[in-house]
């Protein structure tokens, strides 16, 4: 039995950047003026980083023109484009807080993160895919039908003053973002620069909602810090240079999108490239071939869909080197398939969560391949983890326990939250993660489980509670159990055990028909069971690892796809 503690540490000859995301982005633009920094295909839009620059400022300029004020908050709700990217670096620049809301988030989700954080502007893409944005807030906030643009007064919304709408078309009581871009005065400029001086690195930057286990979301609240230098460590483990082109499918609200694919390009002088507003497997493949691109970021569901699109074969990767994998456990089939098909020799798997800004492990570019499947790699630079004991102390290597993460990327807190803060955060300032992981002799992390019931559902982390909440305000349910059951397209899929008050009384579209359009389409359960009761113990505790036996037993599924 090996003795050595479970502690790692990534000690780095590499600095942390100690300035904000607005400085640091000012600098990179001047070093890489001439080059390609954004290309937005669905929008045809192509931007040099001068280009870039010019137009964040004019955004962070007209941000500033509304009247709001550095620490701020401001919501945006939209699918990817380049709005999205002008507006993170616009706020990062004019000191607000940006907000970043999952497209999939219904009515009540949205009321619930403008309100929790405060959100005094929002920031919004008329529709996508089956939400329409604008009838929502027009929904939860009717006063915008009669109230002057800019002057919103809502019962609903108490804090929102601003709703600013992207696209050519007007609606009531709303600001249009290109408006907003409409070049400033010497006077503007000059207080952006100004204001540059005043903001510190250690200033809330960012707040990305992640699902609580009690039901609502909470908000994890985001430094320059934090997300300036992850973004940059992610860059240098997959070895980014200038000139370098990542494609990024992933959504942007999402860490992933936001700071490993935009701020991991910024870093580096490389070219952020968006094939379109949502993961399409063939816009994936046209981008990385007509865009020449070297890198390709993924969940691993969105890798197995590219390779098996029937037109995969038309199209030419040879440019691709790298990328990364991460979200969910990857099968070492696919990561082969990636590396010999895709061209990706050099493809990286990334490990963390919303609260770490987001990765804490990664492998390496050379790390050999079953290392690279079996583990999510080594401890990323400046960073400390420690797996320990339900008793908080540090098992020694090759034992399972919990993951705890301290450093310069713990998020400063939860928003608004400071006993949930205290819980996650401890007094020595790690990070409790609630995963159950083992570090090896060589210092690679393998995670085997989670301490909570989290289901990762290709790549959204979804928590049952939740969902287990929403049921409950249905008439007719009595109790319910939500768990995650392996499935091979998603890794893991929402299974609903229920409790009638009357047998018989609803069915399954019953319940799915209820969940429509109320929670977000990936959180409403795929197998729904009615049962007269669940295993407990003999203290009256639901046992939830029995209810995913007997559906695994019912559904014939492979029980060794489960953590």
């Amino acid at each position: 039995m090996n003795s050595t503690a479970s502690y790692v540490h990534g000690a780095s000859g590499k600095q942390l950047i100690g300035q904000t995301i607005g400085r640091f982005f000012d600098e990179a633009c001047a070093r890489h003026a001439e080059r390609e920094a954004l290309v937005v295909r669905h929008q045809n839009l192509r931007l040099t980083y001068a280009q870039l620059r010019s137009r964040v400022d004019a955004l962070a300029c007209g941000l500033m023109r509304l009247g709001l004020k550095p620490g701020e908050r401001i919501g945006i709700w939209s699918q990817n484009n380049a709005e999205w990217a002008l507006t993170q670096f616009a706020t990062a620049k004019a000191g607000l807080t940006l907000v970043n809301i999952n497209p999939a988030y219904r009515r009540a989700e949205l009321e619930y993160a403008l309100n929790k954080v405060g959100c005094r502007a929002l920031i919004l893409s008329p529709a996508f895919k089956t939400s329409d944005y604008l009838e929502m807030v027009a929904d939860l906030a009717p006063e915008l039908g009669h109230c002057e643009p800019g002057l919103l007064r809502s019962h609903a919304l108490p804090t929102l003053e601003f709703v600013i709408r992207m696209g050519g078309g007007r609606t009531p009581g709303m600001l249009n973002f290109d408006d907003l871009l409409a070049a400033p005065t010497r006077e503007e400029q000059t207080a952006l620069a100004l204001l540059a001086s005043e903001l510190q690195f250690d200033d809330p930057i960012n707040i990305q909602f992640t699902s609580g286990t009690t039901g609502h979301p909470k908000g994890a609240t985001l430094s320059h810090h934090n997300i300036l230098n992850n973004g940059f460590f992610v860059g240098e483990a997959i070895k980014l240079v200038p000139g370098d082109r990542v494609c990024i499918p992933v959504p942007l609200y999402h860490c992933f999108g936001m700071v490993m694919g935009n701020l991991g390009c910024l870093t580096h002088g490389a070219t952020m490239v968006y094939p379109s507003e949502a993961f399409e497997p063939l816009a994936a493949l046209e981008a990385v071939a007509g865009e020449k691109c070297t890198g390709l970021y993924g969940v691993p569901t969105m890798f197995i869909a590219a390779l098996d699109h029937p037109r995969f074969a038309e199209f030419d990767l040879s440019s691709l080197r790298t990328g990364i994998m991460a979200g969910s456990p990857c099968p070492i089939e696919v990561m082969k398939r990636v590396i010999g098909k895709m061209n990706m020799a050099e493809v990286t798997i990334a490990y963390g969560m919303t609260e770490t800004s987001p990765v804490s492990f990664q492998s390496g570019t050379e790390d050999p391949l079953d290392r690279r499947v079996s583990t999510v790699g080594r401890i990323q630079p400046h960073l400390e983890v420690k797996i320990v004991d339900t008793e908080g102390r540090i098992v020694p290597r090759g034992t399972p326990g919990e993951l705890c993460t301290r450093g310069y990327s713990v998020m400063l807190g939860y928003w608004g939250d400071e006993a949930k803060t205290r819980e996650a955060i401890d007094a020595g300032g790690w990070m409790h993660t609630g995963d159950l992981a083992v570090i090896d002799d060589e210092g690679f992390c393998n995670i085997v489980g989670r301490i909570k019931d989290m289901v990762i559902r290709g790549g959204e982390n979804i928590y049952p509670r939740e969902i287990e909440e929403f049921l409950y305000a249905h008439p007719q349910i009595l109790d319910v159990q939500v768990v995650g059951v392996p499935d091979e397209k998603y890794g893991e899929e929402l299974c609903a055990w229920i409790i009638l008050r009357e047998e018989g009384a609803i069915g399954e579209d019953d319940v799915r028909a209820f969940c429509q359009g109320q929670i977000a389409h990936y959180k409403i359960p795929r197998h729904i069971r009615f049962v007269d009761s669940f295993p407990m113990t003999v203290t009256g505790k639901i046992q939830k690892f029995l209810i995913r036996q007997k559906m695994k037993e019912a559904l014939g599924l492979d029980e060794t796809k489960t953590a």
